[in-house]
């Protein structure tokens, strides 16, 4: 056993937690990416002028995109008497169903609907009934963690919600084979949704259905025993909802987020209905050596997450398997359960990259992470957009996280997509390094 060996058998994740504040987004912000996904829904948001202002600015105005979202505004005045709050909520609904006619409508809760105790559940029902709509209640708070477990909210309420399938007859109709069904689950662009599936189907594994689908009507019916396995790092209360309320069964895999992810999720899923991945390393290889134009410019170089949209760990892996060296993983909020796949792909990629295991701070203090920062110096930062440009004033290069979010990230073919947006800074510093140095000359 040589030294690195010796060093590498006793490392094992740390974990601290700096109980520092939270610096992200609020998660009412998941309305932008998911009203699109689902394209026969409306969004309608309970909150305060301060919550207009923030999706009106996080979203943009889209006056020519008419985008199916709206936000009810609660006055000074309003107290949460349930004839007023019922009232007003059948007024616009009824003016939502008259102009939008959507298949559902879902009702954004924001912290003012917490702290006076609206009773949003309760009102639902009896709305929904009258009106002939479905209504969903969401309560995608800014008391979350990230701005990313707004969607991680309204999908756990879509999986409490939704219906099992209620005969028989349909269970045949959509399992001629009476075997447990595989439901997806994360918002992913449709394109995404269409190499994933397509991967999986050329090993013999058919996906019943996503969560969330295009479309509400298309969503995926859910049965006991059905397999169900997730595509983001952060949703957990759906992993948690579909086990506990549907009493799903969880494939716990790692993310496919780089061609090393994917692999390991399309493994993990496939051993589960016991299909083999005949020539799936070959396909991995294939992409890590088309990737080798962005991991020449990364080897060596370092990187240090912040922590803002819990997507952290599968990034972190994903780059070190490219070569960077990781200072630490801070993460507003680690589930170790439902990343413990994830996890373990970690430890083992350190090991094969022959590195430390990166230090992962669960709520780090922005204040001591910037010290650090200061005396590791690494090579890029990724941070939440609140910290970027003062940390770019100083001299250090920075990549917004929440771009990882709404960028496509999954799957084999769009690896390079996560290695571009890193390599933009670092080829922006490297560019000036030059132009410096020629001027110098």
């Amino acid at each position: 056993m040589n030294s690195n060996q010796q060093i590498l058998s006793s490392n094992s994740l740390k974990f601290e937690c700096e109980t520092g504040n939270y610096h992200t987004f609020c998660p009412i912000s998941c309305v932008a990416w998911l009203y699109q996904k689902i394209e026969d829904s409306f969004f309608l948001v309970i909150g305060t002028k301060t919550c207009g202002y923030f999706l009106q600015n996080a979203l943009g105005v889209m006056i020519f995109a008419e985008p199916r979202y709206a936000m009810a505004e609660l006055e000074e005045a309003d107290i949460s008497a349930h004839l007023n709050d019922y009232m007003e909520l059948k007024r616009l609904c009824s003016i939502i169903k008259k102009d939008r006619n959507p298949s559902v409508i879902f009702w954004i809760g924001t912290c003012t609907t917490e702290i006076i105790k609206m009773d949003l559940e309760g009102i639902a029902p009896k709305l929904e009934a009258e009106l002939g709509v479905p209504i969903i209640v969401a309560r995608a708070n800014g008391l979350d963690y990230a701005f990313t477990q707004g969607e991680d909210t309204v999908l756990a309420a879509l999986a409490q919600s939704f219906g099992r399938k209620s005969s028989n007859q349909e269970q045949l109709k959509h399992n001629p084979s009476n075997s447990s069904n595989l439901i997806l689950f994360g918002s992913v662009p449709n394109a995404v949704v269409y190499e994933l599936t397509n991967e999986l189907n050329s090993f013999g594994v058919q996906v019943t259905g996503w969560l969330p689908a295009k479309r509400y009507t298309e969503f995926p019916l859910l049965n006991e025993k059905d397999f169900v396995c997730g595509v983001n790092p952060y949703l957990s209360r759906t992993a948690t909802t579909l086990m506990r309320r549907r009493k799903c069964q969880l494939i716990g895999a790692p993310f496919p987020i780089g061609p090393d992810g994917t692999r390991a999720w399309i493994e993990k899923i496939c051993s589960i209905f016991n299909r083999p991945t005949d020539g799936l390393i070959e396909r991995e290889n294939k992409i890590w050596k088309n990737l080798e134009v962005y991991t020449v410019l990364l080897k060596g170089k370092s990187v240090f997450f912040m922590g803002d949209n819990l997507l952290e760990i599968s990034l972190a892996r994903f780059l070190i398997r490219c070569g960077m060296v990781v200072f630490e993983i801070g993460i507003p909020y680690m589930d170790k359960r439902y990343q413990g796949a994830e996890l373990l792909l970690l430890e083992k990629t350190c090991e094969k990259m022959g590195i430390f295991l990166p230090m992962i701070v669960e709520k780090p203090d922005n204040y001591n992470q910037v010290d650090r920062i200061k005396d590791l110096a690494p090579d890029l930062v990724i941070t939440g957009m609140a910290h970027a440009n003062p940390l770019e004033a100083r001299g250090i290069n920075t990549k917004w996280s929440v771009e990882f979010t709404f960028s496509q990230i999954h799957g084999f073919s769009n690896a390079k997509n996560i290695l571009e947006l890193i390599s933009k800074p670092l080829q922006r510093q490297k560019n000036n390094d030059n132009l410096i140095y020629t001027l110098a000359k």
